[in-house]
């Protein structure tokens, strides 16, 4: 590279993961206003509820809405403006050589990140109406099918990247086992679970029984397929990583199911709650805290073993701190956003509901806290990788990734 240069000029698909990343942090900051701020009689709080809440009550949940209102803005901002730059960067990339290398290689699959990214942009884009739009909740049951529509052809467009990418591996005998050494390849599904779980908040939301029906319907088959996709692709790439250890720039992948049982399991939420306001189905405060802390001990359990990885082949100082540079260094903010999300909804959804802590309570602070530090540690993360990615260095602090 020569200098003035900057690492995202070699582009990579996987640079769609800044806009997912960015996206994600949106929604840890609408987790203040969704378990902090009341909206009684609505799952979700909306921008009356938000304005209400200001000023009527204590100066640290007002500080928190102006914090929450503030974060929301500026990283949905950001999920939009690197999604339009990616997809622009993907059109000019499709015209190169290193194009039609990466169609032929493992790394196909990589693709995948960019329905990943646009299914987050829909999410945050909603969290953005709810929370500045005035009178939304009025007209939501006619943007319900609007969304439902939109995710589904998202969902396609993934669909139709892995019906290629099958195609030619089963096809062609050209899948590289050897090289699979990374959990790269559940990318796919966990760009099939964003889209499930975008299905589901209607199945949450809505009070008409054929919308309700139709986002249960179209979540569990995505998500059914999602599933299939990441047990198939786990099983397959543990023997790699058995023989070979770890693919080193692709070590972040390690702690991609993270972010992949967040989706699900907010999806699982949001279809049980559907069940129950529609279709009377009743589970009990206690059964979703256990489910919610089966998910997050799950997660714990991986994150632990991803960053005991990570720490032994340096990767952070090498290619987050050092002088390496990988466009897979964004699936970092993904574990770090999804583990916070989780504490927020095990709390809330899960001890405060189930009675086991009193809200606001010096417990509930004190489990709230690791969510707030993932979440700012990922805030910072995000802030680096993006000067480090986009902003312009000299060639002799920039080596391209080995």
């Amino acid at each position: 590279m020569s200098r003035g240069s900057k690492p995202a000029n070699t582009y990579s698909p996987l640079y769609f993961l800044a806009s997912l990343g960015a996206g994600g942090l949106s929604v840890t900051f609408f987790m203040y206003l969704m378990f902090w701020v009341p909206h009684k009689g609505r799952p979700v709080p909306i921008f009356e509820d938000i304005v209400a809440a200001f000023g009527s009550g204590s100066p640290f949940r007002d500080a928190a809405i102006a914090i929450a209102v503030l974060g929301i803005a500026v990283f949905a901002f950001l999920n939009v403006k690197s999604l339009l730059w990616n997809l622009s960067a993907l059109s000019a990339f499709k015209k190169t050589e290193a194009y039609t290398k990466l169609r032929a290689s493992n790394a196909e699959s990589s693709l995948l990140a960019a329905p990943l990214a646009a299914a987050m942009t829909v999410n945050a884009l909603f969290i953005v109406g709810l929370v500045f739009v005035p009178n939304l909740w009025s007209i939501v049951e006619y943007l319900f099918p609007m969304a439902l529509a939109t995710f589904v052809m998202i969902g396609f467009w993934a669909l139709t990247l892995m019906g290629q990418f099958l195609g030619r591996v089963l096809s062609d005998k050209s899948f590289d086992m050897d090289a699979n050494n990374s959990f790269a390849q559940l990318l796919p599904g966990f760009s099939l679970a964003m889209v499930a779980v975008g299905l589901s908040a209607p199945a949450a939301m809505s009070t008409n029984a054929l919308t309700v029906g139709t986002a249960l319907v179209l979540s569990t088959f995505f998500a059914s397929i999602a599933a299939l996709w990441i047990v198939a692709a786990l099983i397959l790439a543990l023997p790699a990583i058995l023989k070979n250890g770890t693919a080193r720039e692709a070590a972040p992948t390690l702690m991609v199911i993270v972010p992949i049982l967040t989706v699900l399991g907010i999806m699982t939420l949001r279809q049980n709650h559907g069940l129950h306001t529609t279709f009377g189905t009743h589970g009990t405060a206690g059964e979703t805290m256990v489910f919610l802390a089966k998910t997050l001990s799950v997660q714990i359990a991986v994150l632990l073993t991803g960053i005991l990885v990570l720490r032994r082949q340096g990767y952070f100082a090498n290619w987050v701190f050092g002088p390496k540079f990988s466009a897979g260094s964004y699936a970092l903010v993904c574990p770090g956003v999804a583990v916070s999300v989780m504490i927020h909804f095990f709390v809330n959804k899960g001890l405060v509901d189930a009675g086991v802590i009193e809200k606001f309570g010096t417990a509930y602070w004190a489990l709230t806290i690791p969510a707030l530090i993932a979440q700012f540690a990922m805030v910072a993360l995000v802030l680096r990788l993006n000067r480090q990615h986009f902003g312009t260095q000299p060639v002799q602090t920039l080596q391209p990734a080995e």
